[in-house]
């Protein structure tokens, strides 16, 4: 037999390349028939698997707990149907609807359509993929109860000001509050939320801009970022010495300060807009009866226009009530 084949392939004149050149030939032409058959349109029943979200459903988390199987004919390559195949136990495609996509079926139960799944094909199959119809009907999805609270946003804030320039008010966030929604275990120990850290440094003007709320596990927010803003305005440093009044004293008493007289340093806008020197302070004479030490902190009576802020050399003042 072995003889037999090599006299066929002697009259053949066939040698060992002329096989390797065979060979190659008809795996490229088999390449090009697969290629141009998976290039051509074929329609099959295609299968995804689908999850729902939707963030507008009071009570309830954003995400279903299941997922659906959509069936749908459709018309696409044949690269795409393979492709599809292989992707079955990929994890399921998410889909966001609004909430009046959404239909109520009874408790944590809800559903939608083939008008919503014909919306969403392109989101499902791809844009390459022509949809002729759906198997699936209504598909129901479960989204399960869920706590809820309002709480603060905290800004986590790294700022400093360029020399002679502050800021009156502090940060203001917008919003200032959010609602979280998770299990109740989750809720419990949440009392406030935070933002990412906010870095101004050498602020020599106002500013503004976005920051996100921090992620908590297991916990969704009703917001995922705050846009905040801060005035600032460039001050002037006037040092005055001014005298501490008292006030409300009973008749039949006198108090005395000691010392009777404090150097202010006042933080005014610049340029100036009023006479600092018309500031005034005073020591009650209640603040003096709650104080155990009888040493009290002075309050501002009257600031000008402009005044921002001030310091007050020595902050706290010794009080003496004698008899008249």
């Amino acid at each position: 037999m072995k003889r037999l084949l090599h006299k066929l392939l002697d009259s053949l004149k066939y040698n060992g390349r002329d096989w390797t050149v065979f060979s190659l030939s008809l795996l490229l032409a088999f390449s090009i028939w697969l290629i141009h058959n998976l290039s051509l349109n074929y329609s099959d029943f295609l299968t995804v698997q689908m999850v729902a979200s939707c963030d507008r459903i009071e009570g309830h988390t954003a995400r279903s707990a299941n997922s659906c199987e959509v069936v749908a004919r459709c018309r696409t390559s044949g690269y795409n149907i393979i492709k599809s195949a292989l992707a079955l136990n990929r994890a399921p495609v998410q889909i966001t609807f609004d909430r009046q996509s959404l239909g109520h079926r009874s408790g944590d139960v809800f559903y939608i359509t083939r008008k919503e799944l014909s919306e969403s094909a392109h989101l499902l199959y791809g844009e390459k993929v022509e949809v002729e119809y759906f198997l699936s009907d209504t598909l129901f999805f479960r989204f399960p109860y869920e706590s809820n609270k309002k709480v603060p946003v905290f800004p986590v804030l790294s700022m400093s000001f360029a020399p002679q320039y502050m800021s009156q008010d502090n940060l203001d966030i917008e919003p200032d509050s959010v609602t979280i929604y998770g299990e109740p275990y989750h809720l419990e120990n949440v009392d406030r939320v935070f933002t990412e850290t906010i870095k101004l440094q050498n602020l020599k003007a106002s500013a503004a801009g976005v920051a996100g709320i921090e992620k908590i596990k297991g916990v969704r927010l009703s917001e995922s970022e705050v846009h905040y803003s801060i005035d600032v305005l460039r001050y002037v440093e006037i040092t005055k010495e001014v005298p501490i009044d008292v006030a409300n004293v009973p008749p039949d008493k006198e108090m005395m300060i000691y010392p009777s007289r404090a150097e202010v340093i006042f933080r005014c806008v610049f340029p100036l807009v009023s006479d600092v020197t018309q500031a005034s302070f005073q020591i009650d004479y209640e603040d003096y009866i709650n104080s155990r030490s009888r040493k009290c902190i002075p309050e501002p009576v009257f600031l000008p226009e402009g005044v921002l802020g001030y310091e007050m050399v020595p902050e706290i003042f010794e009080c003496v009530l004698t008899e008249k």
